[in-house]
């Protein structure tokens, strides 16, 4: 359990061994959650990143991509196609 004081600002300084569990450095945001009577602090770029991982989980089966070889072929696919709409006119 760690412990910080609040300034007359309302203020804390958060203990350093929490920042390093948080991997917060200077500039990043964090986040309070509240559930019930308590309230968690967590780090605002790790809580987006799990949500955006919990709102795709599946989009990739339905398609059809089921290894990074599927991956890579898509992104090729992707490419070459582009690559040829942007200069098809272009002989």
């Amino acid at each position: 359990m760690e412990l910080a004081r609040i300034t007359s600002k309302g203020q804390i300084t958060i203990p350093v061994r929490i920042r390093k569990k948080l991997n917060l450095k200077e500039g990043d945001k964090v986040i309070f959650i509240e559930e019930g009577d308590k309230i968690i602090f967590a780090n605002s770029s790790m809580i987006a990143l799990k949500e955006f991982q919990e709102g795709m989980k599946g989009e990739a089966e339905k398609q059809g991509l089921y290894s990074e070889n599927d991956v890579n072929k898509l992104v090729r696919e992707v490419r070459k196609d582009l690559w040829e709409k942007k200069y098809e006119n272009n002989d």
